[in-house]
């Protein structure tokens, strides 16, 4: 196994070390991100996500902002330049799960040759639209299904994916209210 890309490209020693060093110093664990979004026009926006605070300190190993897009396809009065923003939340929550079954896989020792999570959400627009009072303004439900090629037994994939769905962070956000403030500032 590669020290650098150690198994399913994770570095299993680095991934040892992170968790003792957690276990050492439990502020280690405390992390906040941050995100600014600016809106372009019509339905499209643009978010620049870049410096985080997270293991003791202020990050600053992103030279540059990543860039993510969002839009609305011309059913919805957009342009289709981008994913809108609940297409996107399926993609943090298929991300998130991605690196946790990844990373824990490595963590037991298994390889995984291919992972690949399909998701599908149902969402009605009667709030959005300001038409009803009900359903809720997000989804309704969300489907997720995956295919993993691996070399280890199906039960133990079965159990894998188990711990990852209670360990996931966006999969948690999405199950279980987050207290959310919006200021208005100057």
């Amino acid at each position: 196994m590669d020290t650098q890309t150690g198994l399913n490209g994770v570095n299993v020693e680095q991934l040892v070390g992170t968790i003792n060093a957690i276990k050492s110093d439990p502020a280690l664990a405390r992390f906040k991100f941050r995100a600014t979004s600016d809106w372009v026009s019509g339905g499209r926006s643009q978010t620049q996500i870049q410096g985080f605070y997270g293991a003791g300190h202020e990050d600053t190993s992103r030279a540059a902002p990543f860039k993510m897009e969002g839009d609305e396809p011309p059913v919805l009065l957009g342009t289709n330049a981008a994913p809108n923003a609940v297409e996107a939340v399926l993609h943090a929550l298929a991300s998130c799960l991605s690196v946790g079954f990844i990373y824990n896989a490595a963590a037991r020792g298994i390889k995984v040759e291919n992972l690949q999570f399909k998701l599908e959400g149902d969402l009605d627009l009667h709030r959005f639209l300001g038409l009803s009072d009900q359903p809720r303004a997000g989804y309704e439900n969300i489907r997720i299904s995956y295919r993993v090629k691996s070399d280890a037994p199906r039960e133990n994939i079965v159990e894998l994916c188990e711990y990852v769905q209670k360990t996931s962070p966006v999969l948690d956000i999405i199950r279980n209210p987050v207290p959310v403030t919006v200021t208005l500032t100057d």
